[in-house]
Order: structure tokens, then sequence, then C-alpha cells
């Protein structure tokens, strides 16, 4: 079977977040299941782009309104990946740094989807399935299906999966003349609520819609920003398939981004290493249990949430615990984060930014990762830290539910219900009293440890969803 799967995100070459580690992984096991994949990403100026061999196999000619912009479909050489990956080259458009936050965005990504059709349409042969992800791409199935110039390409079949449902890609009436010419009857499958929207678009017109967890499936039908009633419409065509992470990227015994290599048997000793180079590094006590935060610092991650949380927490248990973030994102959040350095030195600290290196030490260093997210589609941290035997501590939502269990019910992390300053203090003063119960601990973090979120198991529901859609052959 041949796939390829379109994202404005992919690591290690370009990374927001859990976006890119998906469309970054999920391909090597489909190609190591025996299919043939290729990942097409924007061209962005990042360092992967600029440091590896790309060679030009397409150029071509984006028609956006009345404006046209030159492109090439660049490859890189070795498929040092485990798959093909391809960018899309628009100077104009796409050589910056940032994946995202310009005002032209819409026409950036409208030129990304249209030079990815039109290359894949002079192709000599056309794909089995297209697989879209998040708005950025949900115009694909819309084109492929009614866009004149992509007659070519109506057998390929489509999926979009939903990394994120709060984002939807809306855009004007007045940028509608962006798109290929298609026949006008049809424009009812772009609009939804009296504006276009990409990601309504691409859950209309996609043979099949997948979520990165199950219950992200049944939480989207009660409240996904106005799209409730369309996914409640296509429940019959959609899947919740569970990420998984990469196994060999994620594992505490070959990882060479941390200090100490360990596995379940050594669990203690290799931890506590890396505890101490991560303690030394960030002047913290390494006897005392570490909690972490990695990730954006933003509300739907319940980033504003953490300020009070910690000055709480450690106000409570000064004695007892250190608490150390690694995020960015509001400015207000994180300058509350970095007053926190001044009332708690020695049991706080934070650094502002993204660092590949030190998250990695951070979940092989870390007692416990804090997940206190209002909105957790599938979450990944949590996956990270139960391989690198840290505990999760999460708040009951999308991915977070399915995948951790509260120790009170014979599980591998400590769960709470609400988003709020009360259930995170309340979970830490429980990871308090479970890291002094040593026996009891220890068991909980190697039961995380050996539970398997690989892609192996993944990668089969996704050719599952393929190979339903193609059966059914539906227009």
């Amino acid at each position: 079977m041949e796939i390829f799967h379109i994202s404005a995100e992919c690591y290690p070459m370009a990374k927001v977040g859990g976006l890119a580690d998906v469309v970054g992984a999920l391909p090597k096991y489909q190609t190591n299941a025996g299919h043939q994949v290729r990942v097409v990403v924007p061209c962005y100026d990042t360092k992967f782009k600029n440091e590896n061999n790309f060679e030009c196999v397409h150029w071509g000619t984006v028609k956006l309104g009345n404006f046209d912009f030159p492109f090439s479909v660049l490859k890189e050489t070795t498929d040092k990946l485990g798959y093909e990956l391809y960018l899309i080259e628009i100077k104009e458009l796409f050589d910056r740094p940032n994946i995202y936050g310009y005002e032209d965005d819409i026409e950036r990504f409208f030129s990304f989807q249209i030079a990815t059709l039109d290359w894949i349409t002079a192709r000599k042969t056309v794909p089995d399935v297209i697989n879209c992800h998040d708005h950025h791409t949900g115009l694909i199935p819309f084109l492929v299906k009614y866009a004149y110039k992509y007659e070519k390409l109506r057998p390929v079949r489509t999926v979009i999966t939903i990394h994120n449902g709060l984002y939807q890609g809306w855009f004007g009436f007045d940028q509608l003349h962006y798109l290929p010419e298609f026949d006008l009857i049809h424009v009812g499958f772009l609009e939804w609520n009296n504006s276009l929207n990409s990601l309504a678009v691409g859950v209309k017109c996609a043979h099949a819609v997948t979520t990165v967890s199950p219950s992200y499936l049944n939480e989207i039908n009660i409240a996904a920003n106005g799209l409730e009633s369309l996914f409640n419409s296509v429940r019959d065509k959609s899947r919740g398939i569970l990420n998984g992470i990469d196994f060999e990227v994620w594992n505490p015994a070959k990882d060479q981004m941390i200090t100490e290599n360990y596995a379940i048997d050594t669990l203690e000793i290799g931890k506590q290493k890396n505890k101490e180079k991560l303690c030394e590094q960030f002047d913290l006590d390494p006897e005392k249990p570490l909690f972490s935060f990695i990730g954006r610092l933003f509300e739907e991650k319940g980033g504003d949430l953490l300020p009070q949380a910690s000055a709480l927490a450690l106000s409570e248990n000064f004695e007892n615990i250190n608490i150390l973030i690694l995020g960015s994102g509001n400015a207000q959040i994180e300058e509350q984060l970095l007053q926190l350095r001044n009332d708690y030195n020695g049991n706080y600290n934070v650094f502002i930014g993204y660092n590949e290196e030190l998250a990695h030490l951070i979940y092989a260093g870390s007692e416990y990762i804090l997940m206190p997210s209002r909105v957790e589609p599938c979450g990944l941290n949590q996956m990270y830290a139960l391989r690198y035997g840290a505990v999760p501590i999460v708040r009951r939502t999308g991915g977070l539910r399915d995948t951790v269990i509260d120790f009170g019910d014979n599980g591998n992390g400590i769960c709470h219900d609400q988003a709020s300053v009360g259930d995170i203090c309340y979970s830490i003063n429980r990871a308090v009293k479970l890291y002094d119960d040593k026996i009891s601990f220890n068991a909980i973090r190697k039961t995380g440890m050996a539970i398997d979120h690989s892609w192996e198991r993944v990668c089969q529901e996704y050719i599952e969803v393929y190979n339903l859609i193609i059966e059914k052959n539906e227009v």
C-alpha cells in the first residue's frame, strides 16, 4: 500500500508539539510493516533542513488567486528517518524560522496543500491513501474529490487525523478564490456556521476520521469549539486510535541524551544518577522527590495553574519536594514562574523555552511528571514518563484518561478530576506519601516501564482503517 502523510509538522524537521512526534514516528512503523510511506511537510528554515541533504524531484508554480508562487519538492536523500521525507519549498511563504504565527498563515498552508496535490497529480502513479493531519491539510479531501485539476486523484482514499480539534483554520469567503476551480454546487462542504472552516471541510469530505485517542473521540462530540454536531454526524466513519511513542527514540536503556542509561532492573540507580545531574544543573536537592512539568504554558495545558499550584505546594511541602518546569508560551505565565525562583531558591527552578535533550533528562531524572491539562487529545508526555519510570500526575481527560490509572485503583499514576490548583496540590500531597513508601513506589514505576505504548501496536489500527475505506470504494 502506498501512503502519503501530509502535515504541518514532523519531528525532527519541524516541531511545535505532539503532532510532530506522531508524524515523525507512525510512518516509520508503517514502512517497517511493508508499506510505501511518504511524508510531506513545508520547507521551513530549520536546523534539520540546513544540516541535511536534499534533492529536487519536482518543481512547479502554485496559483493562489492572482498570485503565482514557484515551488520545489525536495527529497531527503538518505531516508535516514525510516521513510521518504519530502519538503514543499515555497520561498516567499515558508523560508522562515517559525512554523505558525504569521499574518499570511492561510495563504501559506493553502499554497502548501495545492503544491502537494499538484506534485502528487504529476506523478506516474497515485497513492492508495492520503492521511491528512489537522486543519492545515483539511482542504485536501475536498480538493481530491471536487477540484477539476485533480480528477486523476479521485480513486485516492483520504483520512483526516485530528490531533487537536480546537484549532480549525477558519478563513473568509474573500479567500475562496485561492482554491483551484471546482463546481460551486459543492461549496457547502466548505461552509460551517457562516464561515469557511478547514477542519470541518476535512471531516466532511474525508473517507475516514481518526482522533488520537478513544476518549478524545467521545469528548469532541460534546465539546469541539463549535463542531460538536458535525462530529456526531460522522461518528460512523470515525475511530479513536491511541497514539504510540517511538520506542527507539524514547528508550532509557539506549538514550544518548541522558546521563546514565538504565532498564527496569536498574531503575533506582539509573534514575538517581540522572536526577543528580539534573539537580546539579538547576540547583535542586537530589534527596527530595522531583516534580516536573514539560510543555506549552497555555491554559489548554493547565499552564496558568502552575504558578499558584507550585507556590502552594512548595509552601506546604518546602522540606519535602522540588519542582522543575520546562516550557514556554504565555508571557504572563512565564513571568510568574520566573518570579517564583526568588521565593523558593533551592527547591524550585524553571527553564523558559524548549530543549529536546533537557526534556529527555527530565523524564529520566524526575519522580513525577505533572500534566494538569484542560484539553489533552492524546498526550505523549505521560507515555514518555511511564517509559522512563516517572509517575504521571494527570487530570482525567482525553488520552490521559485512556493511559493513566490511579495507583489507588492498582494503576500506574496519580489522577484528579478538575483542572484546579486544589486538585494539583492534593495530588502532589498524595505523591509525597507514595514516595515515602519505597516498595509501592518502585513497583508502580516498574509497572509503568513495562507497558507497551509502542507504535507497532498502533500502526496496525491505521492500516485497518485504510483497508476498510479502500474496500468500501466510496466516491
